[in-house]
């Protein structure tokens, strides 16, 4: 299939379109290469997609005569939005941003989507979705209406109009809740990648509500195996739903929603832990108070997700910092 990714060279999207294009599929990549972190490092992920079947364009959801001007020369087969403005925190400090990424260049992407008749659209919707719900693990049956960041209401609007698009016009969407997604080729402004490079400088590293925190921690191949499995997998209408009792994560139209986590929650101490020992460096922690928009715990609830791609992630904390250390001591010439 022909498949277009947005984001391909940020973290996830790079990942995935390596691994489609290893399963024979053509990719039609989009990314802006913004600044928002390091733009060497997306280049340098760009460097690894040289392929015959990989085409690549530098341009912004936003612009959508330039996206609608995309869809229409490459008639791709299925969509993978995985372009956002990502981060909890920032999405305080430039409130802005996310709405010109996350909801102008979405509904672009949704509009370009209905225009060039596109099979299936899969998105990236976050667990932070669930905000004020306090009831583990989080089922995508859930209700998410009490979100705690900008970033968090932005991602919950995409649900809505990805639904919107499905009951409208018949477009198969499919939107994934990532759970704290970690590994080689990370972002800088993560946790793992800021924890690793803190501790190898010898610096302190801040630790938020005083370490009490719980992450479904999942390994990027995870993600990116199951997001493979689901381009040939177009949502489908839940024959069950009625409006009389609603189910938020299925619909009447062709709509699903899906958590895609480690299901294995994992105190923040002990993830510092397996960094402390792949390094073997101790950390110098900063305790600090819960930061505005965390929320002390998540934890993914992914039984649709193993019953319709017979596929749950199973990668564990130290075989995955194992390898995002040796990744990041390689690429920056690090000796440990």
């Amino acid at each position: 299939m022909k498949i277009l990714v947005t984001g391909s060279a940020g973290f996830i999207g790079s990942t995935l379109t390596k691994k489609l294009l290893a399963e024979k599929h053509s990719v039609v990549g989009i990314d802006n290469l913004n600044d928002y972190y390091s733009v060497s490092l997306k280049e340098a992920r760009l460097s690894l997609l040289e392929h015959p079947n990989f085409i690549f364009y530098k341009t912004n959801l936003e612009d959508d005569k330039v996206i609608t001007n995309i869809f229409e020369k490459e008639k791709p087969d299925v969509v993978v939005n995985l372009a956002a403005q990502a981060g909890v925190r920032y999405s305080i400090e430039n409130p802005r941003a996310y709405i010109d990424s996350n909801i102008v260049g979405f509904i672009n992407i949704l509009e370009a989507s209905r225009h060039n008749k596109v099979k299936h659209l899969i998105y990236a919707s976050s667990s932070s979705v669930y905000g004020a719900n306090t009831s583990l693990p989080f089922s995508v049956h859930d209700n998410i209406d009490h979100p705690l960041s900008l970033y968090a209401a932005t991602k919950k609007a995409n649900e809505l109009m990805a639904h919107t698009y499905s009951s409208l016009y018949d477009i198969p969407t499919t939107g994934l809740r990532f759970f704290t997604v970690y590994g080689p080729w990370g972002r800088p402004d993560m946790a793992l990648f800021m924890f690793t490079k803190n501790i190898l400088e010898g610096k302190p590293i801040n630790v938020f509500n005083n370490g009490e925190m719980m992450r479904d921690f999942t390994y990027v191949d995870d993600i990116v195996e199951a997001i493979t499995r689901l381009v040939e997998k177009p949502a489908q209408p839940n024959p069950e739903w009625t409006g009389e009792n609603p189910d938020p994560g299925t619909s009447y139209a062709p709509y699903k929603i899906y958590n895609i986590g480690n299901n294995s929650p994992v105190r923040l101490m002990d993830f510092i832990e397996a960094i402390e020992e792949k390094t073997g460096k101790k950390a110098i922690k900063n305790f600090m108070p819960l930061q505005a928009g965390d929320v002390p715990a998540t934890y993914a609830n992914v039984e649709d997700l193993y019953r319709d791609i017979d596929f749950q992630p199973e990668t564990n904390i130290k075989d995955g910092v194992g390898k995002f250390v040796d990744w990041y001591v390689s690429y920056y010439g690090v000796k440990l």
